[in-house]
C-alpha cells in the first residue's frame, strides 16, 4: 500500500540563525534558531555558557501559535543566570522557569515585552543573526 503523502510534501526544519548573548562585551551564551520550510515557525534552543545538562526536550522545542519566542534578561543579576529563552503572549501574565531550574517567574506583557521590575525581553525573530548586549536594557 503507498501512502498518500509524499516524502516531497514533509515540512523541513532548517538552521536560520543565532543570535549571540554578551554582557560587558564577552559572550555568555546564544540562543540557536530553526525555521519551518513550509510554515516559517521558529523553534530555539539557549545555550548558557557553562551549562553542560543535556536538555529533557527531545527534538524541536515548540511554543503555542499565539506565543514567539523571547529573551528574558534579569535586570540585577550578573553572567549566564541573568538570562533565559522563553515565550511570551502578546498581553498578560506569562510565566517561566527561572535560570535555577526550579523557581517560577511570573511577569506581565504588552505587545510581546516584558514590562517587570526585575526582568526585561527582546524578541527573537527581531534579532536573528545578531549580537545583543545585554548590560543595559535595549530601548
Amino acid at each position: 500500500m503507498q501512502s498518500s503523502t509524499s516524502s516531497n510534501n514533509k515540512d523541513k526544519v532548517t538552521y536560520f540563525g543565532v543570535i549571540n548573548i554578551n554582557e560587558n562585551g564577552r559572550n555568555i551564551g546564544a540562543v540557536d534558531i530553526w525555521r519551518s520550510l513550509i510554515t516559517k515557525r521558529l523553534f530555539c534552543e539557549e545555550k548558557r555558557l557553562g551549562i553542560l545538562d543535556i536538555t529533557d526536550k527531545i527534538g524541536m522545542p515548540q511554543i503555542n501559535e499565539e506565543e514567539v519566542w523571547a529573551v528574558a534578561v534579569n535586570k540585577f543579576r550578573k553572567g549566564k543566570d541573568r538570562w533565559r529563552l522563553i515565550s511570551v503572549k502578546k498581553e498578560g501574565k506569562n510565566e517561566f522557569t527561572d535560570t535555577d531550574e526550579e523557581s517560577k517567574v511570573i511577569v506581565e506583557t504588552s505587545d510581546y515585552k516584558i514590562i517587570d521590575n526585575e526582568w526585561w525581553s527582546f524578541l527573537v525573530f527581531e534579532n536573528v543573526n545578531r549580537s545583543i548586549e545585554i548590560t543595559k536594557e535595549l530601548t
